[in-house]
């Protein structure tokens, strides 16, 4: 079994050992051969929204070219060809000197089925997604490892998925689970980091915010770094700022740890 350490170091190199790049987090971007792939290249949005949706559903069993079209489409008749011109295109991207009638290496066509083979192909969703697996094994018998996994995946975290489908029915599954994940990371290498650099526990917790103001676990962990700080003033007006926000989002009051760390400080 190959050590944490060495996954961790093969997964930062793997982007660079491959031909296909893609970013999907704050901005939508492919890279072919380092080359930066625009959109006169792609043509006709629809081949960019078949890829993507393939990126998305990359852990899925092969779909029928029916279910493609009925999720990105709708429309059945304009869906044929959307389908069509999509295909085409999104092949003619990824492999442009691919000859005719021969199997493409990235998309897997078995019948009317379609899947995208991703195993050669970086994706930052799909990185993040294994950082962070690795820094949660590493976590209980080597935090500094499990700090380093945290790290990456972190800084891999540009933006929301593919905001250019923010409103796509298809791609907002996605969106919440890799967001979830990234607030994980976040909130894990905050708490590591709380008693030794509480300074950079208070910018990470602020990053979680500025992701979802309603995190109470960021709250109470910037309460905690404040207080480490010997900034008591800070860390009771972080209290009162989380009350405000579950108060006025959902009606509810901070978790009885979040106001048992609340009265110690006050305590003090």
């Amino acid at each position: 079994m190959i050590a944490i350490e060495d996954q961790i170091a093969e997964l930062r190199t793997w982007r660079d050992r491959v031909s296909l790049r893609v970013q999907t987090l704050g901005n939508f971007q492919l890279w072919r051969d380092d080359q930066a792939i625009g959109s006169k290249e792609w043509g006709r949005d629809v081949s960019q929204q078949l890829f993507q949706f393939l990126v998305t559903n990359r852990h899925r069993h092969a779909l029928h070219k029916e279910q493609i079209i009925d999720r990105i489409w709708v429309d059945g008749k304009t869906g044929q060809q959307n389908f069509k011109v999509a295909h085409h295109g999104v092949t003619k991207v990824l492999e442009p000197d691919r000859k005719s009638r021969t199997e493409s290496q990235y998309i897997i066509r078995q019948g009317l089925t379609y899947q995208l083979r991703f195993d050669n192909i970086w994706i930052d969703v799909e990185a993040l997604d294994q950082f962070v697996a690795l820094g949660n094994q590493a976590l209980l018998h080597d935090p500094g490892l499990a700090q380093q996994a945290y790290r990456e995946a972190i800084n891999l975290y540009q933006g929301v998925y593919l905001p250019n489908r923010l409103y796509e029915d298809w791609s907002s599954e996605e969106r919440e689970r890799i967001q979830l994940i990234a607030l994980g990371a976040i909130i894990s290498l905050s708490e590591l980091l709380v008693k030794d650099n509480p300074m950079e526990s208070i910018r990470l917790t602020q990053q979680a915010l500025q992701i979802d103001s309603t995190w109470e676990d960021a709250y109470r962990i910037q309460m905690e770094a404040y207080f480490a700080k010997g900034n008591r003033p800070m860390a009771i007006k972080t209290y009162q700022q989380c009350q405000k926000v579950l108060d006025q989002e959902f009606g509810i009051e901070p978790l009885p740890e979040t106001q048992q760390l609340y009265r110690k400080i006050r305590g003090v």
